[in-house]
C-alpha cells in the first residue's frame, strides 16, 4: 500500500508541535522516513538564552546530485480552541478538508513529499542520485537553532545540497498559482527620541520628544523609499508601535519611541538601508538611538532548473501556468539560497495560521502528485 499523505498530515497535526516543543512531531517523521529506507538524523541544537530544537537531516542515497526538500514542523499556537470547528490537533477531515494547526503551514506538504518520494522511489528502482529532507522545529519563532545550524551541520559531514524546494504554502488562490523564487529583507528599527522634560504651561523649558519623533518618523514616510523593479514589490516601511509611558498630561516627555519594520527589496541591503534611515532622522533634527535588528536580507534565486522542473511539474498536473513571485513574508529559504539554488513551493495559503487552518483533500493529492512529478524531472537522466 502506497503511504497516504493525507493520513500522515493528519498523525503530524496530532503532534501538537508549537514552538519550542516537538511533542512527538520529527520521530513520527523520522520512523516513517527510515521505513522507505532514508538514513534519518534527529540533531538537537541549543545556545544560551534560547530553548533546545529538535531539527532532522534525512538522506536516502549518497551518490549523484542530492535534491533536498525543507520544511518546518513548529506550528504557531491555536489560539482559543473553542473557536475552531474541530480540535486544533485533531487531524480531522470534514468537508472534504483536511483540519488543523499546521495542516497548511506547512505538515500537509511534508507528508505530501514524504509519500512522492516514495512512490518516486518505487516506480524508478536504483538511480544515481539522492534524495534528502532537511526538517526544523524553529521556524514560526527565533529561528535559531534551525535551518542555519542544520546546513552547517550538512556541510560539515561533507555533504552538499544541489537543488531544494521549501514547502511553504506559496499558492495564493488555487494550487499552483505561484512559485516563491526569492523574498524580501525584513528589518526591524527601535527609534528612540530624546528631548527635554518639563510642563506643558512651559514649552520653552522643555523639549518635547514626541514632537521629536513625529517629524523623525515623518522624515522616513515623507516619501516612497523606492519603486520596486521586475522581480519585487517597493520597498514598505510600517510603524508598529508608538510609546511614550506618559500618564501625567501636564507633563512634556522626555523621551519618546517607535517601532517599525521594513521589508525591502533586492535594490537594498541592511547596511545601506541604515545608511538611508540615518541620513533622514539626522536631517529631522534632535537626539536618537536607532537599534537595529535583521531576521532576512533579501534575496533572489533567478529562474532556472529548480523552479523549471516545478513548473513543468505544475503544468502537467494540474494544467496550472505558476507567477513567479518573492511576495509574502519570510522562510528559511533566506539560509538555504546561500548553499544552493531554491525554491518554494506548497499548499494555498489562505488559512494558514488562522482559525479552522485547513487544506482540501484534493490540494494534497494533487500536491503528491506534482512532488512526484518534480523528482521525476529532476531526476530523468540520473
Amino acid at each position: 500500500m502506497a503511504l497516504d499523505p493525507v493520513a500522515l498530515a493528519a498523525a503530524l497535526i496530532q503532534k501538537p508541535s508549537v514552538t519550542p516543543a516537538d511533542a512527538g512531531a520529527i520521530p513520527l517523521l523520522a520512523q516513517t522516513l527510515e521505513g522507505l529506507g532514508f538514513a534519518c538524523h534527529p540533531i538537537e541544537f541549543t545556545e544560551a538564552g534560547t530553548a533546545p530544537i529538535l531539527n532532522l537531516y534525512a538522506r536516502r542515497g549518497t551518490t549523484g546530485r542530492n535534491f533536498c526538500f525543507a520544511g518546518h514542523t513548529d506550528v504557531v499556537p491555536p489560539g482559543d480552541p473553542k473557536s475552531w470547528s474541530i480540535d486544533p490537533f485533531g487531524g480531522e477531515v470534514t468537508g472534504g478538508a483536511l483540519y488543523g494547526r499546521g495542516v497548511a503551514d506547512m505538515k500537509g506538504a511534508i507528508a505530501c513529499f514524504v509519500a512522492a518520494a516514495e512512490r518516486f522511489l518505487a516506480a524508478r528502482g536504483p538511480f544515481d542520485g539522492s534524495i534528502s529532507l532537511l526538517i526544523t522545529g524553529d521556524e514560526e519563532a527565533a529561528a535559531i537553532n534551525g535551518t542555519r545550524k542544520l546546513l552547517d551541520w550538512v556541510t560539515a559531514r561533507g555533504e552538499k545540497l544541489d537543488a531544494c524546494v521549501v514547502g511553504e504554502p506559496t499558492s495564493a488562490k488555487t494550487l499552483g498559482d505561484m512559485i516563491k523564487i526569492g523574498r524580501r529583507g525584513s528589518l526591524n528599527g527601535f527609534l528612540t527620541a530624546t528631548g527635554i522634560q518639563g510642563h506643558t504651561a512651559n514649552p520653552h523649558l522643555a523639549d518635547n520628544a514626541a514632537h521629536r519623533l513625529l517629524k523623525m518618523l515623518s522624515a522616513l514616510l515623507a516619501e516612497p523609499i523606492d519603486k520596486g523593479n521586475e522581480r519585487f514589490q517597493p520597498t514598505d516601511l510600517q510603524i508598529s508601535t508608538i510609546d511614550i509611558g506618559n500618564p501625567t498630561t501636564n507633563v512634556v516627555p522626555g523621551t519618546a519611541k517607535a517601532t517599525f519594520n521594513i521589508r525591502y527589496n533586492d535594490g537594498w541591503t541592511s547596511k545601506t538601508l541604515e545608511t538611508w534611515m540615518r541620513q533622514k532622522l539626522d536631517a529631522a533634527g534632535g537626539r536618537y538611538e536607532l537599534e537595529i535588528k535583521v531576521s532576512g536580507e533579501s534575496f533572489l534565486t533567478p529562474p532556472g532548473e529548480v523552479s523549471d522542473v516545478l513548473a513543468r511539474a505544475i503544468a502537467k498536473v494540474n494544467g496550472q501556468k505558476p507567477d513567479l513571485s518573492t511576495t509574502g513574508g519570510t522562510s528559511d529559504a533566506r539560509f538555504i539560497h546561500h548553499f544552493c539554488p531554491v525554491a518554494e513551493f506548497g499548499l494555498v495559503g489562505q488559512t494558514m495560521h488562522k482559525v479552522d487552518e485547513r487544506a482540501p483533500v484534493a490540494d494534497l493529492v494533487a500536491l503528491t502528485d506534482i512532488y512526484q512529478t518534480m523528482l521525476e524531472l529532476y531526476f530523468a537522466n540520473a
